[in-house]
């Protein structure tokens, strides 16, 4: 609508900026009240919204204004949706070692819709316009809500001794405090998604200016980043017990820097797309890991404050950045950009080795003593 490499960039910012600011508040209500029917209730939200927007696109009344709105308003429903999400899933668990493999196969899930999704919807694209795709979209929210009403879940049990907001703000960052491997983990998340992961943004201009292609084109782009994020997943997912997580995080960062390297410089679609691949198994891969970390490791009556700290990490980030590479893109080109993303991940991934080889201590132990150093600040006796 705009021809604005800039736009594109404030779209996804319009999308993802209030997950920064209020997904700490989706983490307080997650650890406050029932999980299950905080998502009963974004997902309604989630129906609207998507209605309203092909209600828009397909009666020719959709506006650059109206468009962000809506992206603004996706954007604070997945805050509160997000993190009850994530820390429900333990709630479907019979047995908490299955969580790595879960976590996995959850990303692996959204992997596949990532790989099909956005080949058939550029087709359709095409074909039939964006109205016929976000018809598609909001039609899908009724199989989701459909899922959560066939689900039978033990009855939540509410937080008692409820604090004041500012308090169980506090208590999350000072259990990260406690916990330096985890605080290292979300700042190498954090930048990771201000620098690199942004890359998304580049995809429609390496589609159409790079590779003179179309919407097709796009769609094809990212269904074979879908594709490495489904490796990624069922690599993840079939990993036995004990594997060295820290590691493999760090072997995807620098897969992932030289995934983009090799692509910023290929102006032939078909020999991009191994190198597209890469860039797909390395995004996924960082943020399944890091998640299942996060969640294994954190104290169940805080899990969901410290997801909803990753979230922020990420989805604060990542609006900052699309920001950021839209601008840069502007001046110096696609190309460049992309080349300059993939240098700065290998160089993260050099800076946090040490921190990311290091052992690991028993994550049980030092809940406990985290639990133990929360009770003594908060005064309790």
């Amino acid at each position: 609508m705009t021809h604005s490499a800039f736009m594109l960039g404030l779209t996804i910012f319009a999308e993802q900026f209030p997950s920064f600011g209020l997904s700490l508040l989706g983490g307080i209500a997650s650890d406050r009240y029932d999980r299950y029917k905080i998502v009963k209730i974004t997902q309604l939200a989630s129906i609207l919204q998507a209605s309203l927007l092909t209600f828009l696109v397909m009666s020719h009344h959709a506006e650059v204004w109206s468009i962000l709105t809506l992206s603004v308003l996706l954007g604070v429903i997945n805050a509160f949706d997000v993190p009850a999400r994530q820390a429900l899933i333990h709630e479907v668990l019979f047995d908490e070692s299955d969580l790595p493999n879960a976590l996995s196969l959850n990303a692996a899930m959204a992997s596949l819709a990532r790989l099909a999704g956005p080949a058939l919807a550029g087709l359709i694209l095409q074909q039939f316009g964006a109205g016929i795709c976000f018809l598609f979209n909001a039609s899908s929210f009724v199989a989701v809500i459909i899922s959560l009403i066939l689900m039978r879940l033990k009855p939540s049990i509410p937080a008692q001794n409820k604090k004041k907001i500012a308090a169980e703000l506090k208590e999350g960052f000072q259990y990260l405090q406690q916990r330096k491997d985890l605080s290292y983990l979300l700042l190498l998340l954090a930048l990771t998604s201000l620098l690199v992961l942004p890359y998304d943004t580049l995809l429609p201009l390496f589609a159409k200016i790079i590779f003179h292609g179309n919407a097709a084109t796009y769609g094809y782009l990212t269904s074979f980043i879908g594709l490495g994020a489904v490796t990624g997943t069922v690599i993840l997912a079939s990993l036995k017990g004990g594997a060295n997580l820290r590691k493999l995080l760090l072997i995807a960062t620098i897969l992932l820097g030289l995934g983009l390297v090799c692509f910023s410089q290929i102006t032939t679609f078909k020999w991009a797309m191994p190198f597209v691949v890469i860039m797909g198994l390395g995004s996924v891969a960082q943020g399944t890991i890091t998640n299942t970390i996060v969640q294994m490791e954190t104290s169940a009556k805080i899990r969901g404050r410290i997801i909803s700290i990753m979230l922020m990490a990420m989805f604060g980030m990542l609006p900052l950045g699309s920001l950021l590479v839209g601008a840069v893109s502007q001046r110096i080109g696609a190309p460049y950009t992309a080349l300059a993303q993939g240098l700065v991940a290998i160089i993260l991934a050099y800076c946090f080795k040490n921190v990311l080889q290091a052992k690991q201590a028993n994550p049980k132990r030092n809940n406990f003593q985290v639990q133990q150093a929360l009770v003594k600040n908060s005064g309790v006796k």
